[in-house]
């Protein structure tokens, strides 16, 4: 019998899509076959305190985390042991102990601290497969300015916008309101941006809504995007991959509400999903072309859900931003759009992990020390 594979899926995190990490991963833990694989839960507390033990995603979902039934650990930046360490503390001692070895880590983390390049900086230093993107495509598409910057850079349109920051904002915000009207007419949408999941997003009608969308994003990242608003449906297609990505079929999110919100996303599940979504062949053709050219623009790698608008007057296509580590609950696009391909839930998630070995396989092929020659 075949050696199973040992997987770490994180989830959690120190991240206001804390509670939508939770969810994506009783989704993904329910598709891992046991029968494949060994897994290890993580949970990472609001405060970044990493946990194992029985039952820790249901801890996680406590208001209050139960630390007495979980071990703390932790991954350290050593490539020669590929495992989980349990820190115990004995008086003012502190010691690691091996807990469980790793083959490869699945991160379950929308948002800061898991979705940004941080956790996927420790994970290279530590020379261990994981699922996703690399530093430089998770960071930039974190990044809804820079993102856009890159898009730009490659001939994909993307949406009027500005970027202020949150100093900007606490100093003098009427200044920063009349730099962001510059933009163009309302409605204009303001943003934290770097998060997702719609957090902290507000749509901005007038002045009063504006003064309070910067507030608002400004209290989730440093960084405020404000752009113009669009009558344009909200196409998004699913890429899977690493150096040769493919594109799902579009899928088209009707809104139960002004925007496509936290609520609508996650909570009460009002809003439809148009799969495939009602678009001309050329169009969806040319979506498709264009979120594998922004998936391989950042150097992405294992998934991504992109998001386009297609404008309902003149049927011009945007580029709206690129999730690295999408939505995996029930009700997620990007595993439906997938389904809807022809791939089911259980195989995508056997594929991401062979994507993240195949990953570090290529990795393992680069060099490190330079060569002399005499």
């Amino acid at each position: 019998m075949d050696k199973k594979l040992r997987i770490a899926v994180l989830f959690g995190g120190r991240s206001g899509e804390h509670e939508v990490s939770l969810m994506s991963a009783r989704s993904v833990l329910s598709a891992l076959d046991p029968g494949k694989y060994e897994i290890t839960q993580i949970g990472i507390t609001k405060d970044g305190v990493w946990l194992v033990g029985e039952n820790v995603l249901d801890e996680m979902d406590k208001s209050q985390t139960d630390d007495k039934n979980l071990k703390q650990v932790i991954i350290i930046p050593d490539q020669h042991h590929n495992r989980i360490w349990e820190i115990r503390v004995e008086g003012s001692t502190w010691m690691l102990e091996p807990l469980a070895d790793v083959d490869v880590v699945f991160p379950v983390l929308h948002g800061t601290f898991g979705e940004d390049g941080t956790l996927q900086g420790l994970l290279e230093l530590a020379d261990l497969a994981y699922v996703g993107a690399g530093v430089v495509g998770s960071s930039v598409g974190m990044d809804k300015g820079i993102f856009k910057d890159v898009m730009r850079a490659n001939d994909i349109p993307t949406v009027e916008s500005v970027i202020v920051l949150r100093s900007e904002i606490e100093t003098n915000i009427e200044t920063v309101i009349r730099r962001v009207e510059a933009v163009g007419p309302y409605p204009l949408f303001a943003k934290p941006a770097n998060l997702g999941s719609s957090v902290g997003i507000t749509k901005c009608n007038n002045r009063a809504d504006m003064s309070e969308g910067l507030l608002e994003a400004a209290a989730f990242d440093r960084r405020v995007l404000v752009e113009r608003g669009l009558n344009a449906h909200e196409i998004e297609v699913s890429v899977l991959g690493n150096d040769t990505p493919l594109a799902s079929v579009p899928g088209e999110v009707l809104p139960s509400r002004e925007f496509y919100s936290y609520e609508s996303k996650y909570l009460d599940g009002t809003s439809d999903l148009l799969i495939p979504a009602p678009l001309p062949a050329e169009t969806t053709e040319k979506i498709r072309q264009m979120a594998v050219t922004a998936f391989k623009a950042i150097d992405c790698a294992g998934m991504a859900r992109v998001d386009f608008f297609v404008e309902k007057v003149t049927g011009e296509i945007y580029l709206n931003e690129l999730n690295t580590i999408p939505g995996f609950t029930s009700i997620s696009m990007y595993p439906k759009l997938w389904e809807a391909s022809g791939l089911s839930y259980a195989k995508l998630v056997d594929r991401l992990i062979e994507l993240a070995i195949e990953r570090k396989n290529d990795r393992d092929h680069t060099e490190r020390i330079l060569r002399r020659t005499s």
